[in-house]
């Protein structure tokens, strides 16, 4: 039987590989599936998780060029930057966790445009 730490330190490879894959609609369902139990159970790293839920729907709006992306995406990406600072060394998974983090900062940096008041 997985534990919800199995779920989801898998939920966060196959998190990570999607977003390489640009398969962002792909990364959030399956990071949002090991989000619920966390949400449910009140965990420390839930509002994280749903960061980083809300960056992988942001660059689906981008990949699908949605009627107002560019406010939909900076809309959606406040969650990510709401959140995005619970993501520390000290925490379970540190590291998928931060890599997560790095990869939603490249695909800021890559669009730029879009990311102008939030990019340095």
């Amino acid at each position: 039987m997985l534990t919800m730490n199995d779920d989801l330190e898998g939920a966060l490879k196959a998190y990570l590989t999607l977003l390489d894959e640009e398969e962002y609609f792909e990364a959030h369902e399956v990071l949002e599936e090991a989000w619920h139990p966390l949400r449910l159970s009140k965990h420390p790293l839930a509002n994280l998780v749903k960061g980083l839920i809300n960056g992988a729907v942001t660059f689906e709006h981008i990949k699908r060029n949605r009627k107002n992306v560019g406010d939909k995406a900076r809309k959606v990406i406040a969650s990510y930057e709401r959140y995005k600072h619970l993501c520390t060394e000290h925490i379970e998974h540190a590291e998928l966790f931060q890599k997560a983090c790095e990869k939603i900062e490249a695909l800021k940096r890559k669009h730029a445009e879009i990311f102008d008041v939030l990019v340095p």
